[in-house]
């Protein structure tokens, strides 16, 4: 399950899950991806929707959340705490997570970006879990790769997002026969 916001969702073109649905299904890996992103969701969102991922316990939950937190100014420890509820809930389901981390453009001041960066590593260290620390690593300065609001991918960038994605949790997952 694809679980976040609108870097989940998609806004406009093909998401990174439906991208990342697609290199599964030319794997051995017989896995269906639920996307489950919400554009505009906060963690505080995320939070109030888990119950519904864990209700269906997916094989594994891609974690992708914070962006809208960090451009609302909500405090660093707000965003860390409903990620660390989140992450501690599908643990104790038994559900396996990888986090997909964020950061925000340098305007809104070292102060403030530097912390809301290091929640994530610091997530996944207390979890164990896989991260990508920046899910927009490969695409936020290529050309062509972003929509004009300069936030989300379009679907060229996703692409590339679902490629790193696939990278990350492969070795996560259990081939099939085909």
């Amino acid at each position: 399950m694809a679980f976040g916001d609108s870097l989940t969702a998609g806004v406009s073109g093909r998401s990174y899950p439906e991208h990342l649905q697609d290199l599964l299904d030319r794997s051995p890996f017989l896995y269906r991806i639920d996307n489950q992103g919400v554009s505009g969701d906060t963690t505080t969102d995320g939070l109030a929707r888990i119950d519904n991922v864990i209700a269906v316990h997916p094989a594994l939950v891609l974690l992708e959340f914070g962006g809208n937190d960090g451009l609302r100014g909500i405090p660093v420890t707000s965003t860390q705490e409903n990620l660390d509820q989140m992450i501690a809930l599908l643990k104790a389901a038994k559900i396996p997570v990888v986090l997909l981390g964020i950061t925000l453009p340098p305007n809104y001041g070292p102060d403030y970006v530097k912390p809301f960066t290091a929640i994530f590593p610091t997530l996944a260290a207390k979890y164990k879990l896989p991260l990508m620390p920046f899910l927009l690593l490969h695409v936020y300065r290529g050309p062509g790769l972003m929509q004009p609001d300069g936030i989300h991918p379009n679907s060229q960038g996703n692409e590339i997002i679902a490629r790193d994605v696939f990278a990350l949790i492969q070795p996560l997952l259990t081939p099939s026969k085909r």
